[in-house]
């Protein structure tokens, strides 16, 4: 069978050296190529992935048309993955960008239309998919176990976006330090913060969770603190015509979730109306309440298995078959979480209930 040809470009995201290990890992893809303009960025990436220095690249055009890849894994900053989607999509290889789907809703619809004029494919990547607990979350709700969803609540965050790389390698207090002032994740041109670093995950799989339905309105607010120019906390509510929802980000939780969940736990709440399931990330048990169990039991999580562990199996798999790509990685279920993103954005800025935005 085919062996697909994967690229990384740009290595703002530390997920990049994750995806790239995936892709290492798969039988049928090879790493041809990776490539950021600072060259000291790829250093852990081509040590750990033992790529040779005849695929290290700091020009993205040298970089695609040297090695002509079948796949891009794009892990850019918040704020300019429209950019890069345009640069990259022309070239003809299929798109695999990294969460969240973008800055703004404008952003992300740039996007789109750069995939459907270049005829490639494109999956959004939300790694909270790819935890066992959340998906067996959505098997209970799709076999009817919690009836109609009617609240989705969720929180989630880390200690920092500076506190681990990837593999979720845990930095120093020194490392963190010298790298703050120069972090994307703590600037508002790049799109940093907590809300767009987080709340895309919630807004995006609580799309999943309640049938892909859209809210009203939105009202959101914000903490920021002193010394920085982008949140560090976030809550935000959605009204649908079913109910509220809400969602918050943190950075700043006690522990981080994979290694301690802290309180709150990090995770999804689902309210029904026939039950209730309690999703926390890396737990190895769901929590479901229904009424003929109104006490609760603990239901063992499902195994991933291909091509359903990683986004680079999905991908892959949906790119063979041509069959679509489902769920959160999907562009309109993506979208929908961008609305919600967006509108959060402008009532936080305006102090006000916005109509979600389209």
């Amino acid at each position: 069978m085919k062996t697909w040809r994967v690229a990384g470009i740009n290595f703002d995201h530390m997920h990049m050296g994750d995806n790239l290990r995936m892709a290492r890992e798969h039988p049928r893809a090879e790493i041809v190529g990776v490539c950021h303009e600072v060259p000291e960025r790829m250093e852990a990436a081509v040590r750990s992935l033992e790529i040779s220095s005849d695929r290290v690249f700091t020009d993205y055009r040298e970089c695609l048309e040297s090695t002509r890849p079948d796949i891009v894994i794009l892990c850019p900053a918040t704020a300019q993955h429209g950019d890069w989607v345009e640069r990259v999509a022309p070239f003809g290889a299929h798109v695999l960008l990294e969460k969240p789907f973008a800055a703004s809703l404008a952003e992300a619809d740039r996007i789109i239309a750069a995939v459907r004029k270049a005829g490639v494919r494109l999956a959004i990547n939300w790694p909270l998919v790819w935890v066992p607990a959340h998906v067996t979350t959505k098997r209970l709700i799709d076999e009817g176990q919690i009836g109609e969803v009617l609240e989705v609540h969720f929180y989630d965050g880390n200690r920092g976006p500076l506190y681990h790389v990837a593999d979720k390698v845990e930095t120093g207090e020194g490392e963190r330090a010298k790298e703050r002032p120069m972090s994307w994740f703590y600037r508002k041109s790049y799109g940093g913060g907590s809300l767009l670093d987080y709340l895309g995950y919630g807004t995006t799989l609580g799309t999943w969770y309640q049938g892909n339905r859209t809210p009203l309105e939105v009202t959101a607010i914000t903490a920021q603190p002193e010394n920085l120019e982008v949140d560090a906390h976030s809550v935000t509510v959605a009204r649908y015509a079913h109910g509220l929802s809400t969602f918050q980000t943190r950075w700043g939780t006690f522990t981080d979730p994979w290694v301690h969940q802290p309180q709150p736990k990090c995770g999804f709440v689902i309210v029904g109306t026939e039950g209730t399931i309690g999703s926390y990330d890396y737990a190895p048990t769901v929590r479901l309440q229904t009424r003929a169990q109104p006490q609760g039991m603990d239901v063992p999580v499902d195994p991933l298995v291909p091509p359903n562990q990683n986004p680079i199996q999905y991908f892959i798999h949906c790119l063979e078959t041509g069959e679509p790509i489902e769920g959160p990685l999907s562009i309109e279920v993506s979208r929908i979480g961008q609305q919600v993103v967006e509108s959060a954005i402008k009532s936080a800025l305006e102090g006000r209930t916005m109509k979600v935005v389209d």
